[in-house]
């Protein structure tokens, strides 16, 4: 049975960013929700053996499943989605990380457009993802509802952006682009961000998690 991970900072830690309003109703409702319907619908079946990430593998792909999948992965996307962000976040990357991304994208700025311009074209709810793909070369891409690149195990999520309005609505309306300024300006937790591509290193192939001390399992 899954349990409700704890956020890694008080509600109110991200205000004035983040109101703490919204992250009562974002954790405590939407996220808590997720987690009773998976415990719900996995009781008393051979799935309610598997963790987080071998579940959500199991299910991808399979219609009959896509009730379970969606809560499932909506699990996994927010405990990864509030570690992605920090009371001390914000700013510029540093390190290897920043290297890396001046070496794919060219510069900052044209990799906070690039993520900017994905955010704002993705249709309806989703997410943004920074993932970290072969040979740990960086990219940026959004995904519908609650997909979520783990469910291929394919690329290494650094970090990501939540889409879906309620993520935003009470703070920004629907200004979503304000949502986005608002994380890179203030909340981004590049140190979250560069565990993660550091422990690209230590994959084990075949391995149904990819290692790394921060990484959401």
């Amino acid at each position: 049975m899954l349990e409700l991970s704890p956020l890694p900072y008080a509600e109110d830690a991200l205000a004035p960013h983040m109101s703490a309003e919204t992250l009562a109703f974002h954790y405590g409702k939407h996220h808590r929700g997720y987690v009773d319907t998976v415990n719900r619908l996995v009781d008393g079946t051979a799935l309610a053996d598997l963790s987080l990430v071998p579940l959500i593998r199991q299910l991808a792909g399979d219609r009959a499943q896509r009730t379970l999948f969606n809560n499932a992965a909506q699990v996994w996307n927010h405990d990864f989605y509030w570690r992605s962000m920090s009371p001390m976040g914000g700013g510029r990357p540093n390190g290897a990380l920043a290297a890396q991304i001046e070496s794919d994208f060219g510069d900052y700025a044209k990799f906070r457009q690039t993520f900017l311009d994905a955010s704002l074209g993705q249709f309806g709810s989703g997410y943004c993802w920074l993932v970290a793909g072969a040979g740990g070369r960086l990219g940026v891409y959004a995904t519908p509802n609650a997909e979520t690149p783990v469910a291929d195990n394919e690329e290494v999520p650094l970090l990501t952006v939540d889409l879906w309005e309620h993520a935003y609505y009470l703070d920004h309306r629907n200004a979503r682009g304000a949502h986005i300024d608002t994380f890179f300006d203030h909340l981004v937790d590049w140190d979250f961000a560069a565990a993660n591509l550091a422990s690209i290193a230590s994959l084990d192939p075949g391995s149904d998690v990819p290692a790394g001390k921060f990484l959401v399992k």
